[in-house]
């Protein structure tokens, strides 16, 4: 069972994330993990703080001459902004007044993290609440991205909407309808969303995006979005039905729900499936040369908790960040009067950043279900068994059903 554990606060020193379960001899890079972490901090309407730090990692263990040594991999990624908060993010005492933060912003875990932990101070809920976070996801997941890419299984995202622009044209139709080329992978997908400043695949809807979000940095405002997350080379057979908690549509959404700001998941057709008839969602059977398919692909690729072997399939939604720099109304606690919400240094939007966290997210929920399917103590060993599977998976249902 692989485990991913993250660490630190929003202004501490920096951010650690500890990976265990992975085999040996995995080979993976600092900079394989820095090309996703810098895929995270990009898109327009990004706040200053990414302007400040430029995320990098720094492995300290499990990891030795660019292959995994089937140990714990521990990992930081220093703040650049911890410079200007030492004192007030010291860990120990410090003789100066620190000045509490005592307005909580609707939306945003202010509040109920002070109910909760009985704090005295918002800033104790605010520092690790903070999306910040996910930098440390994003670092830690990359060894899982990297591991399922040597099967061929790939994980890439774009943006669908924001602020309520939608592109004309229904790319995710193709994906549904399962119109796409057998050879399609989802890198390619990335190196078309990547090169948009918004990862749409428009460049008429990109331009309308950005015009609006200009239009909100204006009025001090956010915007939200939904966005597509596309697994593509995944065998049929991950996940199960025989445990509720084992089923991969369930793995997923737990997953990317986790995600700050997203407030909504589907797979496949999601919703939608709710207002057509039976014969208007599932996915008639077909053979495909020596393995089965389906003419469309409205299931998202998961059947039953399992995977069909065709692209995953998943939608999700942002709310807009509860950081307004025109504040609406809240309460200040210290006085238990009406007022402003404060003001934290915070995004317009981060849809597109969302994306790439949802990617990542993704990609451990696979490769723990994969290895609980394939385990090995080195890739070598995981492979072996992969390759068996593949090999035997259609000849073995030709011969239980053998007449």
């Amino acid at each position: 069972m692989i485990k991913l554990i993250t660490a630190g606060e929003s202004h501490g020193k920096g951010l650690t994330t500890i990976v265990t379960g992975f085999p040996a001899n995995l080979e993976i890079s600092r900079d394989y993990i820095n090309e996703q972490l810098q895929r995270r901090q990009a898109g327009y309407g990004r706040g200053l703080r990414m302007k400040i730090e430029t995320d990098q990692v720094e492995i300290i263990s499990g990891i030795r001459h660019g292959k995994t040594l089937g140990s714990p991999i521990s990992m930081i990624i220093w703040n650049k902004d911890w410079e200007n908060w030492k004192e007030s993010m010291s860990a120990e005492p410090v003789d100066k007044k620190i000045d509490k933060v005592t307005i909580p912003r609707p939306g945003h875990a202010d509040l109920v993290g002070v109910t909760k932990y009985n704090f005295d101070d918002i800033r104790n809920s605010i520092e690790r609440s903070s999306a910040r976070e996910t930098a440390a996801r994003v670092a830690g997941c990359s060894i899982a991205r990297k591991f399922l890419s040597e099967f061929g299984i790939h994980i890439g995202s774009f943006v669908e909407s924001i602020g309520g622009i939608y592109s004309k044209e229904n790319i995710a139709e193709k994906f549904l309808l399962n119109k796409l080329s057998h050879n399609y992978s989802a890198e390619k997908l990335n190196k078309l969303s990547d090169k948009s400043s918004v990862r749409v695949l428009d460049k008429n809807q990109e331009e309308k995006i950005i015009r609006k979000i200009k239009l909100t940095k204006k009025r001090g405002d956010t915007l939200g979005g939904t966005f597509y997350v596309i697994v593509t080379g995944l065998p049929p057979g991950i996940g199960s039905f025989v445990e509720y908690n084992t089923r991969l549509e369930a793995e997923l959404s737990l997953a990317i729900m986790s995600i700050q700001a997203v407030k909504g998941v589907e797979i496949g057709l999601g919703f939608k499936s709710a207002e057509l008839f039976g014969s208007e969602v599932h996915d008639e059977i077909i053979l495909k040369g020596e393995t089965f398919s389906r003419k469309t692909n409205r299931a998202g690729g998961i059947e039953g908790g399992i995977s069909t072997g065709l692209p995953l399939i998943i939608r999700a939604a942002m709310k807009p960040i509860a950081t307004l720099m025109s504040p609406i109304q809240s309460i200040d606690l210290s006085k238990m009067k009406t007022i402003e919400a404060r003001r934290e240094r915070s995004d317009f939007v981060a849809v597109p950043a969302c994306a790439v966290i949802a990617e990542s997210m993704a990609a451990w929920t696979i490769a723990k279900l994969f290895l609980q399917k394939f385990g090995g103590d080195s890739i070598e060993e995981v492979k072996d068994n992969y390759s068996n599977y593949m090999k035997k998976y259609f000849s073995r249902i030709k011969k239980n059903f053998a007449i």
